[in-house]
């Protein structure tokens, strides 16, 4: 029996292999379309949030990624048309885009990659088709419960260490915005298949209430690594920008959480640099109206 041509999943997949071998070539492509969260916040950037989905690291994270969007992506347009299959993609990529924005808003981080969309996708299909299992390594198959169990749990502790090459957040915000938009398109799916639908919500809140109270939480500027991928500066900030970022996340706690809610360690930082602004004031010269 022939299988239908999932046409749009072909196009993103066609689109993205595109873009990210114009990268490849041209490194401007890549400079001028990767997620920063500086050009984004300050530069006005927004359509960094999408441009950097059809970007990727190498040939590797760009088949593993296309992969996992022609598996699903083609399910999901096969089942719900291509109207469905789009707004949950581009949903989730952005979704992923926005988590990954809050968590390294203070830092100076680059990234690229379409996981953020692929994870949206994955658990849309978790969603609405109950009783689906996922081929881990399209070997071994794990019903879809617990792959949720496993994929949010273990985001949240990676996330949290940030100690490994891999953009967690992005996947976990694609993971909650494509699950949420599937189930505003067909709200019975969501009702009838309500233990997945919690098992991804109620640590979806859980984890945005702890990143909003814990805006400092992250060990490292950026991470490494596949499928997710985000790369290091190719200059690291001057020690002033750097200083300047870690008093504006300091502000930002002492506002949200109050003085008490800093450790000794950054209230000793906050003291330094407040003792020598004072000392820099104290230090300028007359204003006599000479030019020296």
């Amino acid at each position: 029996m022939h299988e239908p041509l999932a046409g749009c999943s072909l196009l993103l997949i066609a689109v993205t292999c595109a873009v990210s071998y114009a990268g490849f070539r041209n490194p401007a492509v890549e400079e001028n379309n990767i997620f920063r969260p500086d050009g984004i916040l300050a530069g006005k950037e927004y359509y960094r949030l999408v441009t950097s989905a059809f970007l990727h690291s190498g040939w590797s994270h760009l088949i593993w990624n296309m992969v996992g969007l022609y598996v699903f992506g083609r399910l999901i347009e096969w089942s719900l048309g291509v109207t469905d299959l789009l707004l949950i993609y581009f949903g989730s990529v952005i979704g992923g885009g926005l988590l990954s924005l809050y968590v390294h808003r203070h830092h100076d981080y680059l990234a690229y990659g379409a996981s953020g969309g692929v994870s949206g996708i994955v658990f849309a299909y978790l969603l609405l088709f109950p009783g689906a299992g996922i081929a881990l390594y399209f070997a071994v198959p794990i019903p879809g419960w617990l792959y949720a169990i496993g994929f949010m749990v273990g985001s949240f502790v990676a996330l949290k260490k940030a100690k490994d090459n891999i953009g967690h957040d992005a996947h976990l915000g694609g993971a909650i915005v494509g699950l949420l938009i599937a189930a505003a398109l067909h709200p019975q799916a969501a009702r009838y298949n309500w233990t997945i639908f919690l098992l991804v919500l109620v640590p979806a809140i859980l984890l945005l209430v702890w990143l909003w109270r814990n805006p400092l939480f992250l060990s490292t500027p950026s991470f490494f690594g596949l499928p997710f991928e985000v790369k290091r500066r190719r200059s690291q900030l001057p020690a002033y920008k750097q200083e300047s970022k870690r008093v504006d996340a300091l502000l930002e706690k002492i506002a949200r959480n109050g003085v008490d809610s800093l450790t000794a360690e950054e209230k000793a930082f906050l003291e330094r640099v407040s003792e020598r602004y004072r000392r820099r004031e104290q230090s300028r010269k007359p204003e006599s109206g000479l030019a020296i």
